[in-house]
């Protein structure tokens, strides 16, 4: 039957220059060493047209057109294996948005078969998740990673442009229910544009959705390369800025290249605490933050016991121990319920 598949696919492809489907690998701090499998190596295609995208506008599609067969895919993925074999993770990506390839589940099958104990990740815009054949193909990944711009149908509109059909609301259900079913690892991904999603009132609009979502981590973080379209991005204190409208409770991580244009402030011990009580940090969030008198008075604290850290896939971050502790009977509790 996947013999079967892979041929019709094959029969299907438009004739274009081969273009080798691997790239990398690439050190991410994030998920660690990555092997990236494009799963349309030959042109974009995305049902998103989003502002701040890195790659040519193009508008959104709702299935591609230009196939690379599994067959193709597995080829350059075992031999870019034998020539890498000290991965961590294979990454589903694409020139555009990933589940949009028909033969997902068929490939998914095909990786596990040689994976070995390599991890199997997928980068994805969300958009697909609310169709049935796409949910359960993530499902059998390891790791997923799912972007969420926005919450409102507005704004949601504007940033993501969306092909026809494609609503907020359903993506929003569809990452809630995933979020319960999957096993594995969720990771997600907010990207804030100035002047859109970086309002109080749609940053609440997303606390409320995540609340809903359960997720090893939330990464938020800004345009950093060339977008699509005129738009701009948020400076770190911005970010760290709306960071405090989501709920304490969630795993908030502040992604930005920009930490090194941030301007440290002093804190006191006391500041630090309340600081770090309010939204863990990580050494980088740190190190743009603080100057150096408060390193020094947050490197006394840590010594002294009263701030702990956590780790979330890769990812340091320090809290007070007092909150570590309440967290942890929190959850106590809950496994008790």
């Amino acid at each position: 039957m996947q013999n079967t598949l892979s041929q019709n696919a094959n029969e299907s492809v438009k004739k274009s220059t081969k273009m080798n489907t691997i790239f990398g690998p690439v050190h991410s701090r994030r998920f660690g060493v990555s092997l990236g499998v494009d799963l349309s190596s030959s042109t974009k295609q995305c049902n998103f047209d989003c502002l701040y995208c890195e790659l040519t506008p193009m508008q959104a599609i709702k299935a591609q057109h230009t196939i690379t067969s599994v067959e193709t895919i597995l080829h350059d993925l075992k031999e870019a294996l034998q020539s890498h074999p000290n991965i961590d993770v294979i990454t589903l990506t694409a020139n555009g948005e990933p589940t949009m390839y028909p033969y997902l589940n068929e490939l998914i099958t095909r990786i596990d078969a040689i994976k070995g104990n390599i991890q199997t990740l997928i980068l994805s815009n969300s958009a697909s998740l609310s169709d049935e054949n796409v949910f359960n193909a993530l499902l059998r990944l390891d790791q997923v990673k799912l972007s969420l711009d926005a919450a409102t149908p507005e704004i949601f509109r504007k940033i993501d442009r969306p092909a026809e059909g494609i609503e907020i609301s359903k993506i929003i259900d569809a990452i809630q229910r995933f979020s319960q079913a999957f096993k594995g690892k969720l990771f997600i991904e907010i990207l804030f544009v100035r002047g859109l999603n970086d309002t109080p009132k749609e940053v609440l609009a997303l606390n409320s959705a995540l609340q809903n979502i359960q997720c090893e981590r939330i990464d938020i973080g800004t345009i950093d390369r060339p977008p699509a379209y005129p738009v701009q991005g948020l400076e770190f204190k911005e970010l760290y800025e709306l960071s405090h409208y989501f709920d304490p409770s969630l795993p908030i991580h502040i992604v930005s290249r920009t930490h090194a244009t941030a301007t440290p402030s002093h804190y006191s011990q006391d500041s630090i605490l309340t600081t770090l009580d309010k939204r863990p940090l990580t050494d980088d969030d740190i190190n743009a933050l603080f100057d150096e008198e408060s390193k020094k008075q947050f490197q006394n604290l840590l010594n002294a016991g009263k701030i702990t850290q956590i780790e979330r896939s890769n990812i340091i971050f320090y809290l007070p121990s007092q909150n570590s502790e309440r967290k942890r009977q929190k959850s106590l509790k809950n496994l008790d319920n």
